[in-house]
């Protein structure tokens, strides 16, 4: 009768250690999920920036031409 009580504290232990590794495993793979979002994120941002820069561009060009034409209120 003493055997039972360590078998099931090795049967729980055991079932802990396979939940813990499935943890692991679970994070590694959203640190690598949140690694690649992040990656695109920071390209989605680098090409709002180059379009800011192209839209600014054009407004300065239309402001010189709307001056030329006299069209500035």
């Amino acid at each position: 009768m003493t055997g039972e009580p360590d078998d099931l504290v090795l049967e729980h232990l055991r079932a802990i250690r396979g939940q813990t590794g499935r943890m692991a495993d679970m994070m590694h793979t959203m640190s690598v999920e949140t690694t690649a979002i992040r990656q695109h994120l920071a390209g989605v941002v680098t090409i709002q920036e180059h379009d800011h820069g192209g839209i600014a561009g054009i407004k300065a060009r239309l402001d010189r031409i709307e001056t030329r034409l006299d069209l500035v209120d």
